[in-house]
């Protein structure tokens, strides 16, 4: 009862997706089908890469690994549901399902901005305090960061899930989006929904705000760092540690700050649902790719990892 008066809960939601394309419905599915089978392979491949090559045992390289972790969930938290609605005469997702599937893309969109900024302060200490890093950057420092960002994440996803669960549904049911996300949720809602905003703007604000601070002070430390090397090639070798993550880095925050501020609608245009792909699943797609492209080790690691197969297979 709201109200005073009774008002039927609905239990699930319709995912509008792309559905309003239906011309181009089987080009889609081939090309996010597509995206996700890159992104799975690229970021599976340099997890198990990094965990079985010795020489990239170090700390960029363990931050490096959980980054691509936390890629394949966050892109498997969306995409796989999009797929199997594309065919489907009726798009829908369980009341439950669609709180999992935005606890699951929050905490770990979460956990990846926290990663990147302990990712920033580890390229500082290389660049700054380069005699004092394998001190400064111990494995149990490295282990806390990591630890710390899945739990910054979670926690402040599961505050988002409490208001949510208080939050009553009696209307329309349409989700004007390919996912569950919580701008869409809060329009859907009957209730009275200003706290479930203001904790939102706060935590998103909080964290993005300490985010960004850190991340900035350490690349303007970085930068003096840099300046003051009288070599072309040390610059350029200093930059190239660090640029990767800065173009990373750059993309993630710019694609989504530009989503949800410039959206008035709580991101449910046609434009919006395909620039919340970018940061969906080009991205996750996007990053093994770029930290990878120029960086030397990688490579060197790749071509070990070939000369065992071809070594173990001869050996048979």
């Amino acid at each position: 009862m709201i109200g005073g008066r009774n008002i039927t809960e609905i239990t699930q939601f319709i995912l509008l997706g792309f559905s309003d394309f239906p011309k181009i419905t089987a080009l889609l599915f081939v090309i996010f089908l597509t995206l996700y089978i890159i992104a799975l392979t690229w970021n599976l491949s340099l997890v198990v890469l990094i965990r079985m090559d010795s020489h990239l045992h170090t700390p960029m390289y363990f931050f490096l690994s959980n980054l691509s972790f936390i890629d394949l969930c966050y892109i498997t938290s969306t995409v796989p549901k999009l797929l199997s609605n594309f065919f489907q005469e009726k798009q829908t997702i369980s009341f439950v399902g669609c709180i999992v599937q935005y606890l699951v893309f929050s905490t770990m969109g979460l956990t990846e901005s926290c990663l990147m900024t302990a990712m920033a302060y580890d390229r500082y200490v290389a660049i700054c305090n380069p005699l004092l890093y394998s001190s400064i950057m111990s494995p149990s420092l490295c282990a806390f960061m990591v630890m710390g960002s899945y739990t910054a994440g979670l926690i402040c996803s599961l505050s988002q899930i409490c208001v949510l669960m208080q939050l009553h549904f009696c209307g329309p049911n349409v989700i004007r989006h390919f996912f569950c996300d919580m701008p869409q949720l809060l329009n859907l809602s009957c209730s009275d929904t200003f706290f479930a905003q203001v904790l939102l703007l706060i935590l998103t604000m909080f964290l993005g705000l300490i985010n960004a601070s850190v991340i900035m002070i350490s690349y303007g430390f970085i930068v003096s760092s840099i300046m003051k090397i009288t070599s072309a090639k040390g610059r350029s070798k200093a930059f190239n540690t660090c640029a990767s993550h800065l173009t990373a880095v750059s993309l993630f925050y710019s694609s989504g700050m530009f989503v949800y501020l410039s959206s008035s609608s709580g991101g449910s245009s046609s434009f919006d649902r395909f620039a919340s792909v970018f940061y969906t699943v080009i991205i996750p797609m996007l990053n093994p790719l770029i930290y990878s492209l120029r960086n030397q080790e990688i490579k060197d690691a790749m071509k070990r990892l070939q000369k065992k197969t071809v070594f173990s297979q001869g050996q048979r």
